[in-house]
């Protein structure tokens, strides 16, 4: 039995659909086999970043060239690439097309990559001058705008050096990890299903939602860590190793570790607030992604009607619609669910003793001694001591954050593109 490509492939002339068991082999018109036992040697591809496919919930990626059934375009799927015709060109027809492949498989990583450290690594800076203007309740300045929060963040790169800026980013990484693994640990030893089919059902739903609730459960204590450690000022700041967080997640549930003070509210005061909100980042997310990409199909489909296609607009319209998906949802989420995220910060960061950044200043550190008795109190307080302008605090960071991300994805889409017709 010959192997086939691994699920994870994305090649060309296809947007996903059902798999089909047939061979290969003869959907490479670039390419010849003079037996079946060539196949064997075939390279495999690196493995899925995400955004770096365009599938739906359930689907796979089918093998390459094979037609798709779930979307109505289905791209140049006979010959993504041009080769020369005659007896004399085909042997560099046939590497032209091998080099053009190559590029081809890689060029899904290379631009999920680049999505993921974008969001993970560029942005950083922004979440943490984001965060530390949601905990400051003293704060006069609200940094609406991106040009107050530039103007800050030069400060205390002034002040305290690079570090100030970059500071958590490893809790961060930890977070997403025991989220991830706490999502495959209670999937696997529960019936909750992790993906939801295109033929779904209420009590699906309700399932897979149960599942989410379920992992930031777990993540809580993690996350709310992680918090500590973005916010603390870096002057008075100790030289913590990447494993602080999981210590002090784990201080936090057992109570051991630090010592808090009475004002610190328990974990179970903190579930709802937090499960609220990771459900509906996850609901509104994946609601407008899957808007956004149906919309962007059907364009790039009128427009294959309208007009024929190159094979290097085949390729972008393969990666970049759910990329742009991605990015649309995430920024609408953390948009509308900004003044939610700015009540769970104040509530997980209360009691743990945090000293953070002048944010009015840029230099001279303060205290957090709030004291709310819940959710309900935090936001009636905000709204009579801040207005309501005061659940906004920071939200120049947002810009710059989904700016710089923009900027990312189209000097990535640029360089892809050049790429391309060099090759091609």
């Amino acid at each position: 039995m010959h192997p086939r490509r691994p699920d994870g492939f994305d090649g060309l002339g296809y947007r996903g659909g059902a798999r089909d068991d047939q061979g290969f082999g003869g959907a490479f018109p670039a390419r010849s086999f003079s037996s079946g036992s060539d196949l064997g040697h075939w390279v495999t591809t690196p493995p899925d970043i995400p955004g770096s496919r365009n599938l739906h919930w359930g689907e796979k990626s089918p093998p390459y060239g094979v037609p798709s059934t779930s979307t109505p375009y289905e791209g140049p799927a006979e010959e993504p690439f041009p080769s020369d015709s005659g007896g004399g060109g085909g042997g560099g027809g046939g590497v032209q097309g091998q080099s053009s492949e190559q590029l081809n498989r890689f060029a899904g990583f290379g631009i999920g990559l680049a999505s993921l450290f974008t969001e993970n690594v560029l942005a950083h800076p922004c979440i943490v001058l984001r965060r530390q203007c949601q905990v400051n309740y003293h704060a006069r300045h609200y940094h609406l705008t991106p040009f107050t929060v530039i103007n800050i963040m030069y400060s205390f790169n002034k002040t305290q050096g690079p570090r100030a800026l970059w500071k958590g980013m490893g809790s961060t990484f930890i977070v997403q990890g025991v989220t991830l693994g706490a999502e495959g640990i209670i999937s696997e030893f529960t019936s909750l299903p992790r993906e939801i089919s295109h033929k779904w059902n209420p009590k699906q739903i309700g399932e897979h939602l149960l599942l989410k609730s379920l992992t930031y459960v777990v993540a809580m204590p993690f996350y709310s860590a992680s918090l500590i450690e973005t916010v603390q000022s870096e002057i008075i700041r100790d030289n913590t190793g990447i494993l602080e967080c999981v210590r002090e997640g784990i201080g936090r549930v057992i109570g051991m570790g630090v010592p808090h003070s009475k004002r610190l509210l328990p974990l179970l005061s903190l579930v709802f607030p937090t499960v609220l909100h990771g459900v509906l980042h996850y609901i509104i997310s994946s609601v407008i992604q899957k808007f956004v990409l149906l919309i962007l199909k059907r364009k790039t489909y009128n427009s294959h009607l309208a007009e024929s296609t190159s094979p290097m607009q085949s390729m972008l319209d393969a990666y970049f619609p759910e990329l742009i998906a991605n990015f649309a949802a995430s920024l609408c989420s953390d948009v509308i669910l900004y003044p939610l995220e700015t009540v769970l910060h104040r509530l997980h960061i209360q009691g743990t003793r945090t000293i953070i950044d002048n944010t009015d200043l840029g230099y001279e550190v303060l205290p957090i001694n709030t004291q709310y008795e819940g959710m309900r109190d935090c936001i009636n307080t905000i709204k009579q001591e801040e207005g309501m302008l005061g659940f906004y605090k920071g939200f120049g960071a947002v810009i710059i954050q989904y700016t710089l991300h923009a900027a990312v994805l189209q000097i990535t889409k640029i360089i892809y593109s050049t790429l391309l017709q060099n090759s091609i």
